[in-house]
């Protein structure tokens, strides 16, 4: 039976995906996504292997909270302890989710301290330690894959994407970047490229995906034809437009875009209460952008301090439309 992976790359070229982001795609965010702009494919927040196999395993089972209306979902983990990585995989595989990604390409600086992340670029013991001992414990009932960047301080493509191909992954997650680079230079699509060329000769059924400065949908497919990825995945491009991943919908006004805020935050409210208010600004500026006093309503918004503020401000605007 084909995995989710060769299911997109067999039904469209390419397919989309919505890059993991910590305190952004977490179940609420992915369940408007789908409803409003769906796309291929999404991934959760990462969540620590190490910390899963330990007395916090509560803190970390709500980055894997999940309906069934956000399938297909890839569940993303981090971690340094293989056999911690071999447990959670196990866990996940019995939790419903189409797929295991890696994270060994996030460039912050306390998992990196830790040997984690894009820290393992520099380590390819432990990073094969790592994917053998995920492998393990998915058994073959869904597949693994990793994402990454193109070195740690300089672009290693050849060599760290040559290493991870003979690894048996199912996927291969590209971001044209390396970890020093961080976002601060455009990404490297023609790297990108040479990780494709690098699979055709050493691994023709892994499945590859690009990632670094997307930001749209026609964008994607011009990439994915110029670098011969099967897949296009959009992170920070989300931000700039919700709609990102359905092209018909180009209307982005207030009247639009209120409706999806007030959903969200209701919805925000009822799964997390106000334990994790602050986070639900971040989407402020995703859905009041971009028109006419925009940026004094999302002001005035930012400084709410709960639900029940944000929804008296959203309720107040929208009478006054």
């Amino acid at each position: 039976m084909k995995n989710i992976w060769q299911k997109l790359k067999d039904n469209k070229q390419p397919f989309f995906v919505l890059a993991p982001m910590d305190d952004v795609t977490d179940t609420v965010f992915r369940r408007i996504v789908q409803k409003h702009a769906p796309v291929d494919l999404m991934m959760t927040e990462f969540a620590n292997a190490d910390g899963w196999c330990s007395p916090g395993k509560g803190a970390i089972g709500t980055r894997l909270l999940h309906k069934k209306s956000e399938k297909p979902l890839i569940a993303q983990i981090w971690g340094i302890t293989p056999a911690n990585y071999e447990q959670m995989a196990r866990d996940i595989v019995a939790m419903g989710f189409d797929g295991i990604d890696i994270n060994m390409g996030c460039p912050v600086k306390d998992m990196i301290k830790k040997g984690a992340c894009s820290a393992m670029i520099q380590n390819p013991k432990l990073a094969k330690e790592v994917i053998i001992a995920t492998q393990k414990g998915a058994n073959g009932k869904i597949p693994v894959s990793v994402k990454t960047r193109i070195g740690f301080n300089t672009i290693d493509t050849e060599a760290w994407i040559g290493f991870l191909l003979e690894q048996n992954l199912d996927a291969i997650i590209v971001h044209g970047r390396t970890k020093k680079e961080m976002s601060k230079v455009p990404a490297h699509w023609d790297e990108i490229a040479k990780a494709v060329k690098l699979r055709d000769k050493l691994s023709p059924d892994t499945i590859i995906v690009g990632n670094g400065d997307v930001m749209s949908v026609e964008q994607g497919r011009k990439l994915a034809k110029e670098s011969g990825v099967d897949g296009i995945m959009i992170g920070r491009g989300i931000f700039h437009n919700f709609f990102v991943f359905d092209e018909a919908k180009t209307n982005r006004d207030l009247q639009t875009m209120l409706p999806i805020l007030r959903e969200h935050t209701i919805l925000h409210k009822k799964t997390w209460a106000n334990e994790k208010f602050e986070p639900l600004k971040k989407f402020v500026k995703m859905y009041i952008n971009g028109f006419a006093g925009a940026s004094e309503l999302r002001a005035t918004m930012m400084q709410t301090k709960s639900h029940d503020e944000l929804l008296a401000i959203i309720d107040k605007t929208s009478l006054s439309i």
